[in-house]
């Protein structure tokens, strides 16, 4: 009897290729939280402090990161 495991495409629900911005954040993230953040106040103080760029040039504020979270999840 062989059980076979599901094939799961890590990127199975994206329409296209992110693009740098996307992939300079998402790297961004993921440093933030392997480095123990995990609550959104000291997310958006670790991007910014680390000068990741914000939509607008802006700096990150907890609606800002929601907001962008949101478009780039449609």
């Amino acid at each position: 009897m062989s059980t076979m495991q599901p094939y799961l495409d890590p990127h199975q629900a994206r329409k296209r290729t992110p693009d740098d911005y996307e992939n300079l954040l998402a790297d961004s993230l993921e440093r933030a939280f392997s480095s123990g953040v995990h609550d959104l106040n000291a997310l958006v103080d670790y991007l910014n402090e680390r000068r990741v760029p914000a939509p607008g040039g802006q700096p990150w504020t907890p609606e800002l990161y929601e907001s962008e979270m949101r478009r780039l999840g449609q």
